[in-house]
């Protein structure tokens, strides 16, 4: 049975009939690749199950890599009509000569890997606009069964690789409700995974996004079959009773708390039949009085066994995490020389700046790591954990403290006004917990390096990862029942859900017989409504002893006059959502009826006009050898040049996406998700020194693949939208043919 990808398929389009593409495939190489065999192929989301990001390919090198042109570009043009333009985090993937790849609205593309043009295309939404993020497909094969698996929305899809249509004997009409099996009422929920699963055998083993708040569904692990899609096991990340954990939570924490979800996907050691997860934090994010505790899984490192999802070994990075700082990206399966000895290892790249290499097998650091105190909390009825883990090597790769010194000083207005800031709130270095009074936290929330993790030389040992180096802030507020000791706002939506509800409607829309509410504000004013409620009008009888001074509330109701801050009240609204699933929601609420959220949710340091609070590089991109522990070279990654100081160096430019690492001696990466840095570069992977770039349309929002299509060598990446095209691109770079 063989389900690896051959090395090359050569086809020829012979004809095109009705938009229908005949494609003969040719079979060059037959031999089933082993884990000794050079990576040529970008079949699976960053390179390969061990998520290397690397590529034995060599044709583009050092020498001629100033010599890439634009091969060909693809423009996605299913955006909506006046739709802002797109960010596709997809990592495309090429097998037999053709390109996957989601669109931002996450439609399926397959491409012909060598003249860029579409060969077939599929809707999962039918129409509807869809969307939510997709960082790519996998590709599974098992003879002429060849498939496509991939989410959207809250469905895993099978379709056939070659056709684009749906596997029809997998799951239901070619789709799996991933809803079904949480813990959750399967209506009401919304499990959308962001990150593409791992393959393993027949097994397709995924993870999810969920929401970050409180009432969030539990980050389920499950694995489901490839070719029936029946859920074959379940890991609960948030451990049940008798599981191994359950110890670090509250006792019912299980039936209430959320999170702890693999939503940067994951590694596999076929080997070993071992796969890895990183795993972010609990919910709520920010406070956690309700999950007092470590809280295993949060924040940690997992082994478990790819055929059953039993657990192995378990590393945590962060107890009891405050701060969001969730594992971003799978883990890099490495071997590594330490003291002397031929070591297989993973290395997880993380939000906070550190890198931790542990023992494959055992989950043992390779290196030192001290638990050192850290900050206690300030907010009531929280338990910040005593101490967290500091690895003493590698040294972090991202900036971990800010001092008086490190304050920008764009001018002396705009530094005062940050000393100011920075003096008013809380910061006590690294682990300084969310605060009433507000803080300020380096890394901050989109700190260290993100969901484009790490790239992984196998010959010279050295892991390259980007780093961003912007502080964030928190302002913890305590959240009021939404009942009479509330705001008027909340005081009116529960006199009306008591007295009015039943005629109006919970959406204030009415029926036949009821008018709706809706838009009331444009057609009588605030006296005339207050009038009719006191008195009565049709069938509606006199509440007038009923409103008696609570005028204000019921008129902030109907008028929509909350005043909160339109980010509180999605949170609210996220958060009864989540819990109306639920069933023992109510009960977490009674024993845990206080509850804060943070209003600036990922905030950044910065002045009033917006620019970073402290001086750069505010991105870096780092060599380190992992054999050693020791830094190759760091430098800084991107610019903004309207913010370069005279005679300085690149500042750096803010972004999620990693690099890639090839044989020919060459990193490629784009250097951010936004501002003006519309560049992909292409440095030398031994110095640090920029090789090669090229403008771009939009900004770099992908990892980047490289192939061999022929006898040719492309380099792909996905771009974002512009005004042109808010649909975005794929650009794909190769050598001119040789005349």
């Amino acid at each position: 049975m063989n389900k690896h990808v051959p090395d090359t398929l050569i086809y020829q389009k012979l004809s095109r009939k009705s938009g229908l593409w005949l494609i003969l495939f040719l079979f060059i190489c037959s031999a089933c690749q082993t884990a000794n065999q050079k990576i040529t192929n970008w079949s699976t989301y960053k390179a390969d199950s061990k998520s290397s990001s690397y590529s034995a390919l060599k044709q583009v090198n050092k020498a001629n890599v100033n010599q890439l042109k634009l091969a060909w570009t693809f423009r996605f043009k299913d955006a909506l009509p006046g739709t802002r333009t797109s960010r596709i985090q997809a990592n495309p993937i090429i097998v037999g000569g053709i390109m996957y790849i989601p669109s931002s609205r996450n439609r399926i593309y397959a491409i012909n890997s060598i003249t860029g043009e579409q060969i077939w295309t599929f809707d999962p939404f039918y129409g509807a606009q869809g969307g939510g993020v997709s960082r790519g497909v996998t590709y599974w094969q098992d003879g002429n069964d060849k498939r496509i698996l991939f989410t959207a929305g809250s469905n895993l899809f099978a379709l056939d690789a070659l056709s684009g249509k749906l596997i029809s004997d997998f799951g239901k009409d070619g789709k799996v409700n991933l809803n079904v099996g949480m813990r959750g009422d399967p209506d009401k929920i919304s499990v959308v995974p962001s990150s593409p699963g791992i393959v393993y055998n027949d097994l397709y083993i995924l993870g999810t996004a969920v929401s970050e708040l409180y009432g969030a569904e539990p980050g389920y692990q499950r694995a489901y079959n490839i070719r029936t899609g029946k859920l074959i096991w379940t890991f609960h990340t948030i451990p049940h009773p008798g599981e191994f954990g359950y110890e670090t939570w509250p006792k019912e924490a299980w039936k209430y708390a959320g999170g702890v979800n693999n939503w940067a996907g994951m590694s596999l050691d076929e080997k070993r039949g071992m796969v890895f997860l990183a795993l972010g934090s609990p919910s709520y994010d920010f406070y956690g009085g309700d999950r007092k505790g470590q809280n295993l899984f949060g924040n940690s490192i997992v082994a478990l066994d790819a055929q059953t999802g039993k657990y192995i070994w378990h590393y945590q990075t962060i107890h009891h995490d405050l701060w969001d700082y969730d594992l971003p990206a799978p883990p890099n399966l490495v071997s590594v020389v330490h003291e002397g000895k031929r070591i297989d290892a993973v290395a997880q790249t993380s939000k906070i700046g550190f890198l931790y290499l542990l023992n494959r097998d055992t989950g043992e650091p390779l290196f030192p790591v001290e638990e050192r105190p850290v900050p206690a909390s300030d907010v009531p009825g929280e338990e910040a954990w005593p101490t967290q883990p500091f690895p003493l090597k590698p040294k972090p790769y991202a900036r971990q403290h800010i001092s008086l010194n490190d304050l920008s000083n764009y001018s002396k207005e705009s530094y005062d006004e940050l000393l100011k800031r920075f003096k008013s709130i809380r910061y006590e270095g690294l682990f300084t917990p969310p605060s009433l009074k507000g803080n300020v936290n380096l890394p901050g929330t989109s700190g260290g390096s993100s969901w484009g993790g790490g790239a992984f030389d196998p010959v010279s040992g050295v892991i390259y990862v980007r780093a961003t180096n912007t502080p964030g802030v928190s302002l913890m507020k305590k959240m009021e029942p939404e009942n009479e000791s509330g705001t008027p706002f909340t005081q009116g939506k529960a006199l009306y859900t008591t007295y009015c509800q039943a005629c109006h409607g919970a959406d204030k829309k009415g029926d036949n017989d009821y008018p709706s509410l809706i838009g009331l504000q444009g057609r009588m004013n605030e006296e005339e409504v207050l009038g009719k409620i006191r008195v009565g009008s049709g069938k509606m009888p006199s509440f007038a002893s009923i409103i008696a001074g609570k005028e204000e509330a019921i008129i902030s109701f109907l008028f929509d006059k909350d005043t909160r801050p339109a980010r509180e009240i999605n949170f609210l609204k996220e958060i009864a959502k989540s819990e109306s699933a639920n069933k023992d929601a109510d009960k977490f609420k009674t024993e845990v009826p206080v509850r804060y959220l943070d209003i600036l949710s990922n905030g950044k340091f910065r002045d009033s006009e917006g620019r970073y609070g402290i001086k750069p590089p505010w991105t870096t991109l780092n060599a380190i050898n992992l054999n050693t522990g020791e830094y190759a070279w760091t430098i800084p990654l991107g610019n903004y040049p309207h913010l370069q100081q005279k005679g300085e160096p690149e500042t750096g430019s803010e972004g999620n996406t990693g690099p890639i690492v090839t044989a020919g001696g060459l990193l490629f990466i784009g250097a951010n998700m936004g501002g003006t840095d519309f560049r992909f570069r292409a440095y030398d992977k031994d110095s640090g020194e920029l090789l090669w770039d090229t403008p771009i349309p939009g900004s770099t929002t992908s990892n980047a693949s490289t192939y061999k299509s022929g006898k040719k060598q492309y380099i792909a990446v996905s771009v974002a939208g512009d005004a042109e095209n808010p649909g975005g691109y794929v650009k794909v770079f190769a050598l001119p043919d040789r005349k």
